[in-house]
């Protein structure tokens, strides 16, 4: 199941959560993100990791799929970590990931799988679900703004790198 540099059809996507019978689909995807944020590919590291994520179950990915007259395109996923919220006694969520072919960009998929986060979140009694983005992503601030995302204006992100 490639992913392509054609558009897709105007349907709404089928969501999937990843297992590792789909790995062959996901990686190439997680590859290209990757590489989107400045990092050489590398689609054996690439598949390593999210098997790795898989079989330790230390994350939910969910993979998009549009239709095409051959089959299904592998057409952007997310991966979310799980956390804890110590102020609220509850699990949250962390969507760290979000990717979507440049091709199948603006036909509903980032809307879909950020849908699917948040009934992931509710379901498991979520207190929240939290993301980063680079300041210079306008496009993806736009999408999450408009699927109900608030900005944070009261902390500030720090890093360290040990």
């Amino acid at each position: 199941m490639p992913f392509s540099d054609t558009p897709p059809p105007a349907v709404p996507p089928r969501i999937i959560q990843v297992t590792a019978a789909y790995l062959d689909a996901i990686a190439p995807l997680f590859d290209a993100y990757r590489q989107f944020y400045g990092l050489p590919a590398d689609l054996d590291a690439a598949r390593a990791y999210l098997a790795a994520r898989i079989e330790r179950n230390e994350s939910v990915i969910f993979l998009a799929l549009l239709p095409q007259s051959d089959g299904e395109i592998a057409a952007g996923f997310t991966q979310l970590y799980p956390s804890f919220g110590s102020l609220a006694l509850r699990p949250v969520w962390i969507l760290y990931d979000l990717f979507i072919t440049p091709a199948c960009r603006r036909y509903g998929v980032g809307r879909a799988l950020l849908e699917r986060a948040r009934i992931l979140a509710r379901d498991t009694g979520a207190a929240e679900l939290s993301l980063q983005t680079a300041l210079d992503n306008l496009s993806a601030q736009a999408l999450y703004e408009s699927a109900g995302w608030k900005r944070d204006d009261h902390f500030y992100t720090y890093t360290l790198t040990p």
